[in-house]
């Protein structure tokens, strides 16, 4: 796992990506793996001691294995909640994909794997040009995809598994997110996602209304050594 990382997106916003990258970060550490998060870019925080915060990219600063900078951590953070190429436009910003990739460089030499946690689904504006799936391959890293187990889930996931391929990045498995408490023909649903996904899940979180709550309970409850070994070459 040395100097490797990789980059999650999710089906949509509010899907469990920063819980999914925070189960993966746990994962790392528990192997002996030096581990740091990075959120590239966030709308929606609030005001803390002088700066713009964001409860995702907080929560993956504490989960990393050193500590770091928040800007390092979260070079770009709005205060609304909308899409980011639209936030950085009311302050007179551009979000620039190199400022990130230097940052995630930089990141990459302080610890033996990155994840990079993108923001809303694989197909978010980033500015005029460039999206969520440009900053991806820019950062030439392979893509987990976090599926939020929810009516329409199938139609977001397959969308999302072709538009990844079509990108040229290399695809590195998927993880199921119970987003709500019940959802119908479950097993039916998650039979049609490994067919379109090329296998099982690396991994499946249940239902928790607490999203930063540490998940108990997952399907099979793979340990740390097998979630390694799922996402290995």
């Amino acid at each position: 796992m040395r100097k490797k990382g990789f980059f999650m997106t999710g089906t949509d916003t509010g899907v469990g990506k920063t819980r999914a990258t925070l189960v993966l970060m746990d994962a790392l550490r528990e192997q002996g793996v030096s581990v740091v998060g990075m959120k590239p870019v966030a709308a929606g925080a609030a005001r803390r001691g002088g700066q713009w915060v964001n409860e995702d990219a907080l929560a993956l600063q504490s989960a990393a294995s050193i500590q770091l900078p928040y800007e390092m951590v979260n070079p770009y953070v709005f205060g609304p909640p909308v899409s980011p190429h639209i936030a950085a436009a009311a302050v007179g910003q551009i979000i620039d994909l190199q400022k990130i990739v230097a940052t995630f460089r930089d990141l990459r030499d302080c610890a033996d794997c990155v994840l990079v946690e993108g923001i809303g689904g694989w197909k978010v504006p980033l500015n005029e040009r460039e999206q969520v799936a440009d900053l991806a391959v820019a950062l030439e890293l392979p893509v987990i995809l976090v599926v939020g187990l929810r009516l329409g889930c199938l139609n977001h996931a397959l969308l999302t598994g072709t538009a990844i391929a079509d990108s040229g990045a290399a695809f590195a498995g998927w993880i199921a997110n119970r987003i709500v408490g019940d959802l119908p023909y479950l097993p039916e649903v998650v039979g049609t996602l490994e067919s379109a996904l090329g296998g099982p899940p690396l991994f499946s979180i249940p239902y928790c209304a607490d999203t930063f709550q540490p998940p108990r309970g997952l399907r099979n409850e793979p340990s740390s050594e097998e979630i390694l070994r799922a996402l290995s070459p």
